[in-house]
C-alpha cells in the first residue's frame, strides 16, 4: 500500500503523517483487503484545515472523502469517519464484486476538454456555435460492470460517470437523474 500525505501551503509534520497512515490502515484493513494507494491532502481555506483522502482499490473502485474544522487533526478525524461510513456501506457490494472479478478492472484512454465560450464575441450566434478549447487532458476510462459504474459513482461523489461496458465492450454512462434515480446509456443497446 502506497501513501501520499502532502499540504498545500501548509506544513504537515511526522506524527500528523503517522496517525494518517495508522487510521488509514485501519479503515482499509477492516473493508477492503487488497488496496493500491491512498492520497490524503491537508489545505487550509480561510480559517478552516480542510482534509481531502481518496483511496484506489484493486477492484477499480475509488472512494473519496473531504472534512473541514478549525484543527486539522479534528479535519481528518471528519474525513476519516466519512470514508469509514462509505466503505462500512459498500463492503458487502465490493466483496461480492472482489469475489466475482477474475482479472483486475481495465483502464483506457480518452481526451477531457474543458470547453468555455470566446471572451470577446463578435456576434451573439457565432458565440453559441463556436466553443474555445480551454485545456485538453486525458482521462483514465474503466472497464466496468453497469453496477461497478454505479457503485463508483457513488463512492466519488460525481453526478456520472463514463465507462467501457464490460459486456459489450462499449462506452456507457450511469448519472444521477433529477428524481434522485440512477439513469444508465447505453448507445449499443436495442438500435
Amino acid at each position: 500500500m502506497r501513501y501520499q500525505i502532502s499540504g498545500k501551503q501548509i506544513d504537515i509534520g511526522d506524527a500528523l503523517q503517522t496517525h494518517v497512515k495508522a487510521e488509514i490502515g485501519e479503515i482499509i484493513e477492516k473493508y477492503a483487503q487488497r488496496p493500491t494507494d491512498a492520497h490524503v491532502v491537508f489545505s487550509k481555506a480561510g480559517h478552516e484545515h480542510v482534509c481531502e483522502a481518496t483511496i484506489h482499490l484493486s477492484t477499480g473502485l475509488t472512494a473519496q472523502a473531504k472534512g473541514h474544522s478549525s484543527e486539522i487533526y479534528a479535519a481528518f478525524e471528519s474525513c476519516r469517519e466519512k470514508m469509514d461510513k462509505q466503505m462500512r456501506r459498500y463492503k458487502r457490494r465490493l466483496r461480492n464484486h472482489h469475489n466475482t472479478r477474475t482479472t483486475p478492472v481495465e483502464f483506457g484512454m480518452g481526451s477531457s476538454y474543458i470547453l468555455a465560450p470566446s471572451e470577446e464575441p463578435e456576434d451573439a450566434d457565432q458565440e453559441a456555435l463556436q466553443p474555445v478549447i480551454v485545456a485538453e487532458m486525458e482521462t483514465r476510462i474503466s472497464t466496468l460492470s453497469v453496477g461497478e459504474a454505479v457503485m463508483q459513482m457513488e463512492l466519488t461523489g460525481q453526478k456520472f460517470l463514463i465507462f467501457r461496458n464490460e459486456k459489450g465492450g462499449g462506452v456507457n454512462v450511469v448519472h444521477v437523474r433529477e428524481d434522485g434515480n440512477i439513469g444508465w446509456i447505453d448507445p449499443n443497446n436495442g438500435i
